[in-house]
């Protein structure tokens, strides 16, 4: 069955190892094949664009996705979901699903639970943010020094 997908103008998706770019014009994709990897741009991030532990959680599983060699990322993977449990551990039933869809070497939907570990941590940062408003005796601590 093939897959369709609706590009945006100069909107990128990768399918295998190529980048693809749309032209200036809307364009109507069916992409048929088994066991290639496809991401749209919406779904990609960048070393760049990576900027906290879930995010990075993410790269290493969409690096793992795309590449041949899955298994060149898992000692990055693990390093950094060490990390996160440790100062997360209410994280690791995400991380267990995660790495039990990686074992099964389903790194597609290894991604998208990787998407619900930066929806957790987006979470637990507003619940931060709520209880340790900007500007209280910490901030003027900061500002002394």
């Amino acid at each position: 069955m093939a897959l369709k997908v609706e590009l945006r103008p100069h909107e990128r998706i990768i399918v295998g190892n190529c980048v693809i770019t749309n032209t200036d014009q809307r364009a109507r994709l069916l992409i048929d094949g088994e066991n290639v990897p496809i991401l749209r741009e919406r779904d990609i991030l960048t070393p760049e664009t990576a900027d906290s532990p879930a995010k990075l959680v993410y790269l290493a599983v969409q690096l793992m996705y795309i590449s041949p060699d899955p298994q060149s990322q898992h000692g990055t993977y693990f390093n950094l979901v060490r990390d996160i449990v440790t100062a997360v551990p209410s994280a690791w039933p995400i991380i267990e699903s995660i790495n039990n869809n990686i074992m099964n070497g389903d790194l597609y939907r290894a991604l998208k639970e990787a998407r619900k570990l930066i929806s957790y941590e987006d979470k637990l940062r507003e619940q931060f943010e709520a209880t340790h408003p900007k500007g209280g005796v910490a901030a003027g601590v900061s500002s002394a020094a």
